[in-house]
């Protein structure tokens, strides 16, 4: 089994994030200025373009070493079935082939990048907690 740059609570922590970034939707709430409890609170699910939720993964993601990030995206790969396990060195290669800076928005262009992160790490045999809402250090 190949070894892991990434922790997996660090993988649970961007799942749980990124899930809270795709229910947003776009803007429903014709009269956004008006109360917030009047209007059932749907503008915290809009997508404004000055999301706190997509400040924290990409600040997050931009603290990891470079290991990490090419680990994250080859994990994404995984997940969404661009490789198997057994392909893991040619999946990571790939990733650091594609490496850049932009890696946050990157994955945060992927729809279903919550599901696939969480299928990569079934694929190593790791589980996540989905309890957690604070960010994680090694």
């Amino acid at each position: 089994m190949p070894e892991l740059a990434i922790s997996a609570e660090k993988v649970g922590f961007l799942i749980e994030k990124t899930r809270e970034f795709d229910v947003k939707e776009g803007a429903s709430d014709p009269d956004p200025g008006s109360n917030g409890a009047d209007d059932n609170m749907i503008d915290v699910l809009e997508d404004n373009g000055d999301d706190p939720v997509v400040r924290e993964i990409t600040g997050f993601i931009n603290a990891m070493t470079e290991d990490e990030q090419i680990d994250l995206m080859a994990l994404m790969r995984l997940g969404r079935g661009d490789g198997t396990i057994e392909e893991w060195d040619d999946l990571r290669r790939e990733a650091a082939d594609g490496y850049d800076q932009r890696i946050a928005k990157e994955l945060l262009g992927e729809p279903l990048i919550s599901d696939y992160l969480a299928e990569g790490l079934d694929e190593f045999g790791l589980s996540w907690n989905d309890e957690r809402t604070t960010p994680v250090s090694d």
